[in-house]
C-alpha cells in the first residue's frame, strides 16, 4: 500500500502541521514516510503546500508529482493541484472556502465545510484537523484513534491542553461529518 498526498493552503492554514500529523500516524503504524513542506517566505498568507507519501516499502524518492490524494485548504490550491491527482484519485476541498468547478471525471471530490466546522468549535485554525478526520473516514488511512490518541497529544506537547482538545473535537467533527455522508 502506497498512498501520496499533496495537502496545500495559505500560510497559517495548518498545511505543515498536516503533513507532520500524517507522517507520525503512519510512523506509528509501521509505515515507511517521506514529508517534503514547501512554503513561500511570508509567515502568514503566502502559499503552502506539503507532501506526504506513506508506503509499506522503501521509498525511493519523496518527490510528489501526482498525487493519490489532494487536501485543499483553499481556492488558488485547489486550481494549481487539482490536475495533477491521478485518474481515480481523491480531492477533499474545504467548501467554506472553495468553489467547484469539476474539471475531471475521473477523480472523486469531496466537500467538506471545515472551515464552518472549525468556527462552529471556536477555533478556524483547526480547520485542516476537520479534513484530516474526514479523510481518514473516507480512506482509512489511519486509525482515527490513532490520530486522536497518539499523534495529536505527541504532535501538540508543548501547547495547551485546551488546544489539543479543540483539535481532538475537530478531528472527531470531520470524521463524524464524513462518516455520516458515506454511510447514507
Amino acid at each position: 500500500m502506497e498512498k501520496k498526498l499533496i495537502v496545500a493552503g495559505f500560510g497559517g492554514q495548518g498545511v505543515i502541521m498536516t503533513g507532520e500529523i500524517l507522517a507520525h500516524a503512519g510512523m506509528l503504524n509501521k509505515k515507511k514516510v517521506a514529508v517534503v513542506p514547501s512554503y513561500g517566505p511570508e509567515m502568514r498568507g503566502g502559499t503552502a503546500n506539503c507532501t506526504v507519501i506513506l508506503k509499506q516499502g522503501e521509498i525511493y524518492s519523496p518527490v510528489v508529482t501526482y498525487p493519490d490524494i489532494l487536501i485543499a485548504l483553499n481556492q488558488p490550491s485547489l486550481d494549481k493541484f487539482e490536475n495533477q491527482v491521478i485518474p481515480h484519485g481523491l480531492i477533499l476541498f474545504n467548501s467554506s472556502l472553495c468553489s467547484l468547478k469539476k474539471k475531471r471525471q475521473d477523480i472523486k471530490y469531496v466537500g467538506i465545510p471545515a472551515t464552518e466546522m472549525a468556527s462552529a468549535l471556536g477555533n478556524i485554525r483547526v480547520a485542516n484537523v476537520v479534513m484530516l478526520g474526514a479523510l481518514v473516514a473516507e480512506i482509512r488511512l489511519i486509525p482515527a484513534s490513532t490520530l486522536a490518541n497518539e499523534v495529536l497529544p505527541t504532535v501538540l506537547k508543548d501547547r495547551s491542553d485546551s488546544l489539543l482538545k479543540v483539535n481532538q473535537q475537530a478531528l472527531e467533527k470531520g470524521f463524524e461529518y464524513r462518516k455520516k455522508a458515506c454511510s447514507t
